[in-house]
């Protein structure tokens, strides 16, 4: 009796086992390399000028072609579905912040100028109104953990801050 009870058991523990369906998660896109610029300053003028006329606000992306982390959040505003919701609603910009541990820290005067006085770990992502108010002070600084965000989770809080009033 006891043998039949054990292989009962295994029998339908294997079919359990066979009757769930191999989940696969789809691979983040990762851009191969972020976008530097030698005038960061200039481009974010440059950013707010042309959200002033289109009357959109500025997406700026404060990562590194290190970190893992800006590069995937890149590949996501790089997609078709993103760029659609960047076209209509942000000018974008990226800015280099260099290397932290290694003391090469580029273009914080940046982050400082919109009220950001540190940058704790990279990508950071501030949204600006076309005069430069930053409309996000409390996550602008989140976005360390941007490769283990969903697509759906990134989308969500960048459209919601495209039209959150300040």
């Amino acid at each position: 009796m006891k043998r039949a009870f054990l292989i009962v058991s295994v029998s339908l523990a294997l079919a359990a086992c066979a009757a769930v369906p191999e989940q696969t998660v789809a691979p983040k896109p990762e851009a191969r390399a972020y976008h530097m610029s030698d005038n960061a300053s200039a481009d974010v003028d440059a950013a707010l000028a042309r959200a002033r006329q289109s009357g959109k606000r500025v997406l700026l992306v404060m990562g590194a072609n290190w970190c893992h982390d800006s590069r995937v959040l890149a590949g996501w505003l790089a997609t078709d579905r993103f760029a659609e919701l960047v076209e209509r609603k942000y000018e974008m910009v990226f800015v280099d912040i260099g290397m932290p541990r290694n003391g090469d820290r580029p273009n914080l005067e940046i982050a400082r100028r919109f009220g950001v006085p540190e940058l704790p770990g990279s990508p950071n992502v501030l949204v600006l109104t076309s005069e430069g108010v930053l409309v996000n002070p409390t996550t602008a600084t989140t976005w360390r953990n941007a490769e283990t965000r969903t697509g759906e989770a990134i989308y969500a809080e960048l459209a919601t801050l495209a039209d959150l009033p300040v």
